[in-house]
């Protein structure tokens, strides 16, 4: 059972949900600097994968790569189009950041704590990793739904189907990877996550939904490096 997914996902409907309450209480100097604490979570999230880094011009080539792909496609601009027309009738009325539900979209769905969580969950059953993310997605969605409303619990939708669907890859996708490309993978998630807390604390606006496909080019192109290039060196 994908219990660690479950929890998760429970984790950011009932952050979100409890947050749509509870918003309007407090102040605007203590949700500014919870902002601020949890976009620092994050940078420290991605520092600890980015140190996993076995192959860093693996790392860097599919980060620039799947970043180009991700701009060429337009993918912030599409999720932030769809994101916006969902804010307004959930929110009526409200003038919404929809770069706030684009930043935690991405840090609940694509972080790559929580696709290698999943894939550890599915093929070990080890659902520690989804449950360490769920404390800090709970509090996330809390402070995110101060100024999103009903629509972070939305977020669960997109989540329960991404990492169930990795859970259900797992047994296939891990017997194909090593140790090596997991945390090459792990370390593109951490730089993902990275440009997350940077824009989450309001340092620099990273469209950062254009990064996503570099998790998708991470594995492979650390297997093509160690197999093609390494020897040639």
């Amino acid at each position: 059972m994908p219990y660690g997914v479950l929890i998760n996902v429970a984790a950011v409907v009932l952050g979100g949900w409890l947050g749509s309450c509870v918003g309007g209480k407090l102040s605007e100097n203590l949700k500014r600097q919870m902002t601020v604490t949890f976009g620092i979570c994050a940078l420290a999230m991605g520092i600890s994968s980015v140190v996993l880094m076995r192959n860093m011009p693996a790392v860097i080539f599919a980060v620039i790569a799947g970043t180009l792909i991700g701009t060429s496609l337009n993918i912030d601009g599409a999720i932030r189009r769809g994101t916006g027309a969902l804010l307004q009738k959930m929110n009526p009325g409200q003038d919404t950041d929809t770069g706030l539900m684009v930043t935690a979209m991405v840090l609940f769905c694509a972080s790559g704590t929580g696709i290698y969580g999943s894939m550890t969950s599915g093929m070990t059953g080890d659902h520690s990793i989804l449950i360490a993310k769920s404390i800090l997605d709970f509090c996330t969605a809390m402070i995110f739904a101060c100024q999103l409303k009903r629509a972070t619990m939305l977020i669960g939708i997109p989540q329960l189907i991404i990492m169930l669907s990795l859970f259900g890859l797992a047994r296939v996708i891990l017997p194909l990877t090593n140790a090596v490309m997991i945390d090459d993978f792990k370390a593109c998630g951490g730089v993902i996550l990275l440009a997350t807390g940077f824009t989450i604390m309001k340092v620099q606006q990273i469209p950062v939904a254009n990064m996503i496909p570099a998790m998708v080019l991470a594995m492979p192109v650390s297997a093509v490096w160690m197999d093609w290039i390494l020897p040639l060196l």
